[in-house]
């Protein structure tokens, strides 16, 4: 019961991460998202069977640490008034909702308990908030690395000097063999630790 909550809260968390590029996008000039119907909160319109179901449910059940992503929305770059910025903005959308979220939910974990009302020092509210922190922390670190298609490699590959190609050129030609080796064999080493880092710092509390 635990684990399909969990993979819920992940489920609305890669939505609303969705959504986000879609209205930057839009916010640029481009209404792709739009016309395809992917400006909705309605999960069905954004699930990915493997990133958003199989994978977070694999991962819950083996090791506790949990990723995933939903199909990506739409957009078309040649519309966007600024294509360098207006590309990273995009991309960088998702992983901001996701921080966001996690620092607003980390606010009330520290502030709610102590408003006096009983609900808020239950351990079902911790349960939830906990939860919410940590998805969407995880969300955004994961989204930052530089691997397409994840986002980091929409945000950090512009930025790079051209000699940097071969290296990028390498990384998009095998990005999906880089991002399975990252997911089940590097995942839990390096983002695990900042993670748990970020949570404590946010909320107080340990993972």
């Amino acid at each position: 019961m635990e684990g399909i909550f969990f993979i819920a809260i992940l489920i609305m968390s890669v939505v609303i991460h969705e959504v986000s590029h879609g209205f930057v996008a839009e916010y640029y000039g481009d209404k792709t998202a739009r016309y395809a119907g992917r400006l909705t909160l309605n999960p069905i319109k954004h699930l990915d069977l493997f990133g958003s179901v199989i994978l977070p449910a694999l991962l819950y059940f083996t090791s506790g640490f949990v990723i995933g992503w939903a199909k990506p929305v739409p957009y078309n770059p040649y519309n966007l008034r600024n294509k360098k910025w207006g590309e990273i903005a995009v991309a960088a959308a998702g992983i901001c909702a996701n921080f966001l979220i996690a620092i607003i939910f980390s606010i009330l974990i520290r502030t709610l308990p102590f408003s006096g009302i009983e609900i808020f020092s239950t351990k079902a509210f911790f349960d939830i908030t906990k939860y919410i922190v940590l998805i969407n922390l995880g969300l955004g670190l994961f989204n930052l690395v530089p691997i397409p298609p994840l986002d980091g490699s929409k945000i950090f590959f512009p930025l790079l000097p051209r000699f940097f190609k071969p290296l990028i050129d390498l990384i998009s030609q095998y990005s999906f063999v880089f991002l399975i080796i990252f997911i089940f064999f590097l995942s839990s080493t390096i983002l695990f630790p900042i993670l748990s880092f970020l949570f404590n710092f946010l909320t107080g509390l340990s993972i």
